[in-house]
């Protein structure tokens, strides 16, 4: 018996495989949910209630609808909340990444849906010609420098806040700009009325100083606010755990110089710190971040790859970690912990990955490395858990979780739009919303409803609404279609891991179908402007339901896949995805685009007013 144990110790040792000890404080997984990276969606139960907002889709051809410079490369977001509006900065490229010129851009919102048009916070940066790297070939000539920064915004103790960034260089496209050779950290204020106050350097790299960089050091402010506040984020461990990786690599500010990528945190009740990095590594500090118990190691039960993690306490009291469970980056998904340290269950957040349009360096699929609000900046007023993250890095999206976060609803759906109250029509409803895909609440024949439109030939619209358990149930859903020569919806009933039995669409070919294994059904034809009320009965049990329109002849139909049970209604302006997938190569071998990256689709548009559910 002991040699087996023995044995199994030492093979995952060998593995490479972190053990923490049982008596060690530390963070650890121990539900049962894991993630099939063979779906986008990883077949996790919906956290009820996420509205995924794309805040800015990249487009060389349409600058103007994007950040007006028309880079493809977008990536690393941080985000803030301050003065009543949230804040939002990320990195930018031409192409790809560690593919100069680069810069920072910032966007703000209020209510974290609708945002500005992104401003440049951090510009171009000029390297001195001549300059050399030490351990890189290659010359400076009219190089410019690299963003590379993982923290984003700092609020001081009196209330004053700012945003930064870092410049690093890459001599070429492999050369890492955050190898602790870079040029040094920036900070700018951010003031109350939006205005930006001018850019400092806050902490420079070795071999650069006041003579030979384009910003003055933050000493020479004639703001004696502004040089306290610099000087309080150089005293806080915590914030400067953040800048580990670009930092020199013996900077006396950082407390832990090894290079464990993408820190974030949240304290206990207890005062500890709960410390993540990149791969799930995690520790605890007993004394606000100066010294760690322990070095980081693998958090037993968490799956996660090289992608940041996120971890935070919620406004209910309880903690929260936001991810990629799996080797992939993909899906994106919350867990959920009572005590901080035993995480127990796996929800989706984000289960949708659009085609890469552009290519580029480094350029990987999925919602990855996201970003929350860190304890000292900020807390939204609407009490939700707040990410953002980039897809693809190339499209900037921000997410909300409503608190507490749950996966299931107790009641039957009687959702009239109309009749619900003003701002929560959708509180109930995942919502995937896009910039040329959207999903929102309009008015149509001064009726609200939920309306999709859709103009994206790369993506689609996309709502979700949970329901109860049911495996006999009946659900009646109203559609008015404005067009039935192009576009398409697809209504689903899905099982909780979001698998379908029964789809019907509205075709573009101006009927509507149900499908019927590998072929489809006509149900019957419909009309551009007239409204559909489509009522479906179904049981689980015997894989059968019945559907009929406006109160007609029922049609009687098998259900194309099985299902337990059905748990969510889906509805979705285009054919589901199955792209990438695991045997993906992580790297496209070229940068070529996909044709027609710039042009749209004919706009297609539905208006749903209703949709009421009543279990059997």
């Amino acid at each position: 018996m002991k040699r087996n144990i023995f044995l199994a110790v030492a093979l995952l040792l060998a593995s490479g495989t972190a053990i923490v000890s049982a008596q060690q404080d530390t963070i650890r997984y121990v539900g049962n949910t894991l993630s099939n990276v063979d779906y986008h969606h990883g077949q996790l139960p919906l956290a009820v209630g996420v509205h995924a907002t794309q805040i800015m889709r990249a487009s060389r051809e349409h600058p103007n609808k994007a950040d007006g410079f028309g880079w493809t490369y977008n990536h690393a977001t941080n985000m803030a909340y301050w003065n009543g509006k949230f804040y939002l900065n990320y990195l930018s490229d031409p192409v790809g990444e560690h593919i100069p010129p680069s810069q920072t851009f910032l966007m703000h919102s209020e209510d974290g849906e609708n945002w500005s048009f992104p401003e440049v916070v951090f510009p171009i940066y000029n390297i001195p010609d001549g300059y050399t790297k030490e351990g890189v070939e290659g010359v400076a000539k009219n190089l410019t420098a690299t963003m590379h920064q993982r923290m984003g915004f700092f609020t001081s103790s009196d209330n004053r806040f700012f945003t930064l960034a870092f410049y690093g260089i890459s001599m070429d496209e492999k050369d890492s700009p955050n190898d602790g050779k870079g040029i040094g950290r920036v900070i700018r204020e951010i003031y109350k009325d939006g205005s930006l106050g001018p850019i400092h350097f806050i902490r420079y790299n070795h071999g650069w100083n006041e003579s030979n960089t384009n910003f003055p050091f933050y000493k020479k402010s004639k703001d004696r606010g502004f040089k306290k506040a610099c000087e309080e984020l150089l005293s806080q461990p915590l914030q400067m755990q953040q800048w580990v990786e670009e930092a020199d690599r013996d900077d006396p500010l950082i407390p832990l110089q090894k290079q464990y990528k993408a820190f974030s945190y949240y304290h206990l009740p207890n005062g500890n710190v709960v410390g993540l990095w990149k791969h799930a590594l995690t520790s605890i500090s007993k004394d606000g971040g100066k010294s760690w118990e322990y070095r980081p190691l693998r958090a037993p039960g968490f799956v996660n790859s090289n992608a940041k993690i996120w971890g935070q306490k919620t406004s209910d009291g309880r903690y929260a970690t936001v991810y990629n469970p799996s080797e992939y980056r993909w899906p994106l998904a919350i867990s959920t912990s009572d005590d901080g340290l035993n995480y127990t269950d796996l929800l989706l957040v984000h289960g949708e990955i659009t085609p890469m349009r552009y290519g580029g360096n480094y350029k990987s699929y999925g919602p990855q490395y996201v970003r929350g609000i860190t304890e000292n900046n900020g807390t939204p007023d609407d009490g939700k858990l707040w990410v953002s993250y980039s897809v693809n890095k190339e499209d900037i999206w921000v997410a909300s979780v409503p608190v507490p976060v749950k996966s299931s609803v107790d009641s039957d759906v009687n959702d009239v739009f109309n009749n619900l109250e003003d701002g929560k029509e959708l509180d109930l409803w995942n919502v995937y919303n896009l910039s040329w895909a959207s999903a929102e609440i309009e008015k149509a024949n001064n009726q609200k409803t939920l309306t999709l439109r859709d103009h994206d030939p790369f993506d689609y619209a996309r709502v979700d609404r949970v329901i109860p358990f049911a495996q006999k149930m009946e659900a009646e859903f109203t559609v008015t279609p404005e067009q039935n020569d192009h576009g398409l919806l697809q209504v689903e009933f899905q099982n909780k891991t979001g698998l379908p039995s029964i789809r019907l669409v509205f075709d573009n070919d101006g009927i509507l179908k149900t499908k019927a294994g590998s072929r489809f059904r006509t149900i019957s034809e419909y009309e551009a402007g007239k409204t559909y009320t489509i009522k479906v009965i179904l049981d689980t049990t015997s894989r059968s339901y019945t559907v009929s329109v406006n109160g007609g002849k029922e049609s009687r139909q098998i259900f194309y896949a099985p299902a337990d049970g059905i748990e969510r209604i889906m509805f979705r302006t285009g054919e589901q995805r199955h792209f990438p997938n695991p045997d993906t190569p992580a790297d496209r071998e070229d940068y070529d685009d996909l044709p027609n990256t710039g042009l749209p689709i004919k706009e297609a548009v539905f208006h749903i007013q209703s949709l009421i559910t009543k279990k059997q």
